[in-house]
């Protein structure tokens, strides 16, 4: 049986740290190995603590991690599922119920939960490997989206080449202090009169100039991202193979529960 009471709580727009964490382990998981979502405790605790994908590194205690899940189910972004022999209760979270977020986005968030502020890079071969992102015209679309509607914070520009992103889910106490993109028209008010008043000749050699420079950032911006996402693709398959162990290690103590050992 899955508990879930489609309330009409408001919607959460602060998580602490371990909420975050779990929240973003229970996003991935679901995503990365569906066959053995929804989660045990155990496994909440495993991908908490797991060394990779993850900034920081915590080591939170079944203990914690109860508490923790605990909390967001009276938020309404967890439940639990119970299955009738009696077996290790298993969580899973519903964001997809609480918020109206495409795939990608939960990719997105769940990431950012999990590893908090990275360049556009960084994200989309991070979050690719969750929910296809196929370029960085994509990552920007969703993340625009996001950013307009306050679920996510950044450096600067999105177009501008190492920007930052973060989840916009802090407490006020505990913010980074990333600051929200500034508007195109803001940034070309506080442009200097002189550089305005710059010959349109000139302006033409550079506006070309800066074409090219633009293009071969992009390219290599690209390039960049894709060796990541390969490096990223085997430490994940050492993670799926983690993770088949504890799912295994959950039968067989589901076994032997039922048995009596």
């Amino acid at each position: 049986m899955d508990e879930f009471e489609n309330d009409e709580r408001p919607e959460v727009r602060e998580l602490s740290s371990r909420q975050r964490r779990v929240l973003g382990v229970l996003i991935e998981k679901g995503l990365t190995t569906p066959e053995y979502y929804p989660l045990t405790l155990k496994a909440v605790m495993t991908g908490s603590n797991q060394k990779s994908n993850r900034s920081p590194v915590v080591d939170y205690d079944e203990d914690v991690i109860e508490e923790t899940l605990d909390q967001l189910k009276e938020l309404g972004l967890v439940g639990v599922l119970h299955p009738d022999s009696g077996r290790s209760l298993r969580y899973r979270h519903y964001v997809r119920k609480r918020y109206e977020f495409s795939e990608p986005q939960i990719a997105i968030l769940g990431e950012l939960f999990c590893r908090g502020r990275q360049t556009l890079g960084e994200l989309r071969g991070r979050a690719s490997r969750m929910v296809p992102i196929e370029n960085l015209a994509l990552l920007r679309s969703e993340l625009n989206d996001l950013l307009t509607r306050g679920y996510i914070q950044a450096s600067g520009s999105l177009e501008r080449r190492g920007v930052e992103v973060d989840h916009a889910f802090h407490r006020a106490n505990e913010n980074r202090g990333v600051m929200p993109a500034m508007p195109a028209e803001t940034a070309s008010a506080s442009a200097p009169a002189a550089v305005s008043a710059a010959a349109p000749a000139m302006a033409a050699s550079h506006g070309v100039s800066q074409s090219i420079d633009n293009a071969k950032a992009n390219a290599l911006e690209n390039q960049i991202s894709e060796l990541r996402s390969q490096n990223q693709e085997l430490k994940d398959e050492v993670e799926r193979l983690r993770t088949t162990v504890y799912g295994l290690e959950s039968k067989v103590d589901d076994i032997c529960r039922d048995l009596g050992i």
